[in-house]
């Protein structure tokens, strides 16, 4: 219909029809819809900002609870097709997962977390893991420990290399963020970090209880496995950080972004920082 549209002032409108096999009706039908104004430019504009603010992290599951929360009435459907037309899509998560088990190395703890990711109030159970990064021939290693209760990145350590050290440093420092009488479980994988008789040591100083996932069973410790590819598709592969140093900065970024800003469903589409609000609000 455009290139009849464009072509009609230099040949017969009735020979361009008879050449695009259009009936008459038909061009002025569409020629009649496109000159008319596009009633979704102000919601596309909208859902173009919110994808944006989210550098591309959200879907249009998330971006449907942005525009809900600025006052949008809109069906998810619309949200989906606008953002297809658009071509706004956020990456599709992968699995590709770090290996830290080593053996039987060291002692390891019962499953005592059993599959039950929710948590009654704040710092009672906590995830941990370690996931690898690969930066041209570099690999960076990161260790968070994250809160079940609010889904809160609490901690998290990188360096060159999945050490005992790494993983014990990010300990402490969730250790650090405790109030007197706060003692959560602290649940990983059977990594040999977690063998080590220096984590364990710093869970008993503390008075912490340790669990850990069933061997090869991922799942057991699915949350911590979700947040890891969460990281990698959202930040990692739409920022490519291409030096160590553009990696620790960005890593900073997203993990505040996390806390603070990221929307999340099992929150009520609201982030850690604004679920702890409403909480204290509430109670």
């Amino acid at each position: 219909m455009q290139a009849v549209e464009d072509l009609k002032a230099q040949y017969p409108l009735s020979l361009l029809l008879q050449i695009a096999c259009l009936a008459r009706s038909t061009f002025y039908d569409h020629r009649n819809r496109l000159a008319r104004a596009d009633r979704h430019a102000e919601l596309k504009g909208a859902i173009r900002q919110a994808f944006s603010d989210a550098k591309g992290a959200y879907g249009h599951r998330r971006i449907l609870a942005v525009l809900q929360r600025c006052g949008w009435r809109v069906s998810k459907m619309t949200v989906l097709k606008l953002m297809r037309t658009l071509g706004l899509q956020c990456p599709v998560r992968r699995r590709r997962r770090y290996n830290s088990f080593r053996g039987e190395v060291g002692h390891a703890a019962d499953d005592v977390l059993d599959r039950q990711f929710t948590a009654a109030a704040r710092h009672t159970k906590w995830v941990t893991d370690v996931t690898e990064f690969a930066i041209g021939a570099a690999k960076v290693y990161v260790s968070p420990v994250l809160d079940l209760w609010d889904n809160r990145v609490v901690s998290a350590v990188a360096g060159p290399s999945p050490s005992v050290k790494i993983v014990t440093d990010g300990l402490r420092t969730a250790i650090n963020n405790l109030q007197p009488g706060e003692k959560p479980l602290v649940h990983s994988d059977q990594g040999f970090q977690y063998r080590h008789t220096l984590w364990q040591g710093v869970l008993r100083d503390a008075g912490l209880t340790q669990s850990m996932s069933r061997k090869g069973t991922c799942l057991d410790n699915a949350v911590m496995e979700g947040f890891f590819s969460h990281l990698k598709e959202e930040w990692f592969r739409i920022q490519q950080p291409a030096t160590v140093d553009e990696f620790h900065a960005g890593l900073t970024s997203y993990l505040q972004w996390w806390n603070t800003t990221r929307i999340q469903q099992r929150l009520g589409y609201l982030s850690p920082d604004e679920y702890l609000a409403q909480t204290a609000t509430v109670a």
